[in-house]
């Protein structure tokens, strides 16, 4: 148990809900989008599409790499969001799940077979070992072509990364919106975000201090928009990462996923694999970071170098349904709020973390 501010708070122990349940006791939402899935699926066989691997960057450590894909149907058998080529968002959604199908990764001149889940998506962890810096893994399925992506190998010498959110961190989005969430999933390209100002700026200079630091992204955006998301932190100078998403949809076990449940594991997972790195935590106040980063400071304080909150505006914290209450300070980790970059850089070199601890 931990004492925080005079109550008591668990560590949070909660057993993860089962994801491999048999068909007939999966949510009623689960079956009607399975269902609905291999009409989609048979249909599109029947008219040619192609079967298409689509590989995300992804990270690893000495002994493991992660792989992240989906597998799908599309009518020319390449990504349905083509890495060079800006598309409005809803063609991003224009390719058919592949369920429960087995595909085959090269790693290191090593092949290994991994499959995919009800919604098309790997995640697989690969034994091995490796150096850090970057690997390039491939991926196939059936007769598809191959796709490649980078491995970021973070090594146990490695002490300090970044972990960003993204929607009103590094781009302004006021995902809460229903109706903008909709315009800009599916209607706007990646031209037409707009990047939160003097971000770019603080992480380019977070990565040339701090050369060897791994970024990660962590969003509870849908794998579908990865690389339009990826197109747009290139095209306004973020560094390089892998990105963290998720799968739209209901799950096995309840009618929508939960975006909260998604970070939070994610956080999880990642003090588990890297017990060694104090990680900066990146987010806004207009949704449930400040709760998901004051969490795993009270059970991670060892993991967290600082929280850095931007701050939004008071337009966009109307649309975002108000600011989030600040919860779970603690522990000794610094708290930063600030309204852009250049706040949030100001106050993270007056601390000590943009030169060092």
């Amino acid at each position: 148990m931990i004492r925080s501010r005079g109550r008591t708070r668990s560590r949070r122990t909660r057993p993860p809900a089962p994801v491999n349940l048999a068909p007939e006791v999966r949510h009623t939402a689960a079956r009607m989008e399975d269902s609905f899935n291999s009409w989609l699926r048979e249909k599109a066989e029947k008219h040619g599409w192609k079967r298409t691997a689509i590989c995300y960057d992804s990270y690893g450590t000495e002994t493991s790499v992660r792989v992240l894909a989906r597998l799908v149907l599309t009518k020319s058998g390449q990504p349905a969001a083509d890495i060079h080529q800006s598309i409005r968002g809803f063609r991003s959604f224009g390719a058919v799940t592949l369920a429960d199908e087995t595909a085959w990764v090269r790693i290191a001149g090593q092949e290994h077979m991994v499959t995919c889940d009800r919604g098309g998506v790997v995640d697989a962890v690969i034994p091995g070992e490796f150096e850090p810096g970057t690997v390039e893994i491939e991926i196939w399925t059936g007769n598809s072509l191959v796709d490649r992506s980078q491995v970021t190998i973070i090594g146990q010498d490695q002490t300090f990364g970044i972990i960003s959110d993204i929607d009103d961190t590094v781009m302004v989005t006021a995902l809460p919106r229903p109706f903008l969430a909709a315009w800009n999933t599916f209607v706007l390209d990646e031209h037409a975000r707009t990047p939160v100002s003097g971000m770019a700026v603080l992480y380019d200079r977070l990565t040339y201090l701090r050369p060897d630091s791994p970024i990660i992204y962590l969003s509870t955006g849908a794998w579908n928009v990865a690389l339009t998301l990826k197109r747009f932190l290139s095209r306004n100078l973020y560094p390089d990462g892998p990105l963290l998403l998720t799968d739209w949809g209901p799950t096995a076990t309840r009618a929508f996923r939960s975006g909260v449940e998604h970070k939070r594991n994610s956080l999880e997972r990642l003090a588990r694999e890297f017990p060694h790195m104090r990680w900066l935590l990146i987010g806004d106040d207009g949704q449930h970071d400040e709760e998901i980063y004051g969490e795993f400071v009270d059970n991670h304080p060892e993991n967290v170098a600082a929280v850095a909150i931007r701050q939004l505006t008071s337009g966009e914290a109307v649309w975002a349904g108000g600011r989030s209450r600040r919860t779970g300070r603690g522990q000794g980790v610094p708290w930063i709020y600030a309204s852009d970059g250049a706040g949030l850089a100001s106050k993270l070199t007056e601390r000590g973390i943009l030169s060092g601890f």
